[in-house]
């Protein structure tokens, strides 16, 4: 058998169990470059091969080093057949870094300044209630429920489908939007494709709001805000879609509210 079949048996595998578009693309591409390197044919790599693989792989980051194995792994478990204890897949430790947070006045000033109405539109709604970029581009004209004041974010992460609240000056921005630029399907459209892209999404925060981080911070800045506020870590982790409470509970490590009412010894 040729190794483009496991690749094709990779990639229908992941399909089937309703992977990401991105996790599928990720995976494929590792597990390409893994088939590719070994050069061993298919029915005869064994243990060693893989291990061997993994502990020269020249890892740049944890995050690609999580990347390769699960790729690998997944190789190994649904390509070939194999049973894990051959191979040690070992999980590398996360890094415990702390989130960037911007302050809200300084976020809701420089978002004032923006005259484009796209742009500022984008932003607005991704800071208003802490949407991944992904989510972003991916809401369509219909998903805005301007009746019942709230926006369906329709697959997630996790493939998860959530219901974020909409504040009036938010939604009265988006209707100045909507006459001035007339989308069709996606609530923003791209210049030469039926969606905006995330890329396209970074570089405006990059422009308007921080050019040292990125999109993301925005989310993180809101959470922040809405702990710092008040708001009930349940409700938090409502809006953010996040799976556990402990994910939601990293907010009170960085806020400035809480940090300034602790009663110190001196």
């Amino acid at each position: 058998m040729k190794k483009v079949d496991y690749y094709e048996i990779c990639k229908q595998k992941m399909q089937y169990l309703n992977y990401s578009n991105n996790t599928v693309k990720i995976y494929l591409f590792y597990i390409k470059q893994f088939l590719s390197t070994v050069n061993v044919y298919p029915t005869r790599l064994n243990s060693n091969d893989f291990q061997n693989y993994l502990d020269n792989y020249n890892f740049t980051s944890i995050s690609k080093q999580n990347q390769v194995i699960n790729a690998i792994r997944f190789l190994y478990k649904f390509g070939l057949n194999k049973k894990y204890d051959k191979v040690s897949f070992i999980r590398p430790k996360k890094e415990k870094k702390l989130p960037t947070v911007i302050d809200n006045g300084l976020i809701k000033k420089k978002l004032s300044e923006i005259e484009n109405i796209k742009h500022k539109t984008i932003l607005t709604l991704t800071y208003s209630v802490g949407l991944r970029v992904s989510e972003v581009v991916n809401i369509k004209i219909e998903d805005i429920d301007s009746k019942r004041m709230i926006i369906h974010i329709k697959n997630g992460k996790g493939r998860k489908d959530r219901i974020v609240p909409l504040s009036k000056s938010v939604l009265n921005l988006l209707r100045k939007y909507y006459l001035k630029k007339k989308p069709i399907l996606y609530l923003f459209n791209g210049q030469n494709s039926v969606k905006y892209s995330i890329g396209s999404c970074q570089r405006l925060y990059k422009k308007y709001i921080d050019n040292k981080t990125s999109i993301h911070s925005l989310r993180h800045s809101c959470f922040t805000y809405l702990l710092e506020i008040g708001t009930d870590i349940r409700i938090i982790q409502g809006i953010a879609g996040h799976k556990s409470i402990k994910t939601t509970q990293i907010y009170t490590h960085i806020s400035k509210n809480i940090m300034n009412n602790i009663k110190l010894p001196i």
